[in-house]
Formats: structure tokens, C-alpha cells, sequence
């Protein structure tokens, strides 16, 4: 997860809290550079869902913001979910899988973006596939 500076520590097992002493924006996109260049993963990407409700008078700098996310992911738009909703799912991935949460120097609320990290070599449809073939044969 790639946050703001005000979000704050969670203490779910599994989480583990970075500083970055630089802009969010750049944060993203270095992190970004580093998946694309994984053959194994992908990212899943998610945004809070009130990121699309701020108004540049209430948040000097979202629109810009917005912006570069378009630039980013323009082929796949995220998946905007309530910031509490996101929170929650962190604390349940934190269960099962290392989480780590990148603070940076943003001041602009509500632009956490969270890359759930998914196979880049098996797609989903491939996995749907495959199980539904595993509910309707028996194994070879």
C-alpha cells in the first residue's frame, strides 16, 4: 500500500509500516516500475472510492492527482472501495501474507492506493477454467 502521510500505523499482525521520505506520486510510480518489470506478479490495483468525491477546493492537488492515476492505469481502471473498507481487507490479508505499507510526504486525503499482488504468469480465467474442470472430471 502506498499512503498518504497521515495514515496511520495498523498494528495487525502480518503489517509492517515504512516511511518514504518522498512524494506519493513518485512512491507509486516506482513501485509500479518495479512490478512491471516481475514476470511472476501483477498488480490488482485499488483506490479509495472517496477520491473521486474531493474537489480541488477541499483538496488543492486531487485533480492532478487523479490525473496521473488515469496516466498510470489507463488500460485498467482500479478498484475504488471505501477507505475503511480497504483498511479492513489489510488487516485480514495481514493474517495470511506480508503486508507492507508505504507512508510517503502526500497531504492530500484520501489517495491510498493499495497493489494486491496477483500471478502474472496464471490468469483468472485460467484458474476459473481449471476449477471447473476439476468439479466436473476426475484426476488424470
Amino acid at each position: 500500500m502506498i499512503a498518504d502521510s497521515a495514515y496511520p500505523a495498523q498494528s495487525s499482525p502480518g503489517i509492517e509500516t515504512i516511511v518514504a521520505d518522498a512524494d506519493g506520486a513518485e512512491v507509486l510510480q516506482n513501485v509500479l516500475a518495479r512490478v512491471s518489470n516481475s514476470k511472476h506478479v501483477r498488480p490488482i490495483v485499488y483506490t479509495d472510492l472517496e477520491l473521486s468525491y474531493l474537489t480541488e477546493a477541499d483538496a488543492p492537488g486531487v485533480d492532478g492527482y487523479r490525473e496521473l492515476l488515469g496516466g498510470l492505469f489507463p488500460d485498467s481502471k482500479p478498484i475504488s472501495l471505501p477507505h475503511e473498507q480497504i483498511i479492513g481487507n489489510l488487516a485480514k490479508a495481514g493474517q495470511n501474507f506480508q503486508v507492507l505499507i508505504i507512508k510517503t510526504r502526500m497531504t492530500i486525503p484520501y489517495t491510498t492506493v493499495f497493489l494486491q499482488l496477483d500471478c502474472a504468469y496464471w490468469s483468472a480465467d485460467s484458474e476459473r477454467k481449471l476449477r471447473a474442470q476439476m468439479a466436473g472430471k476426475s484426476r488424470r
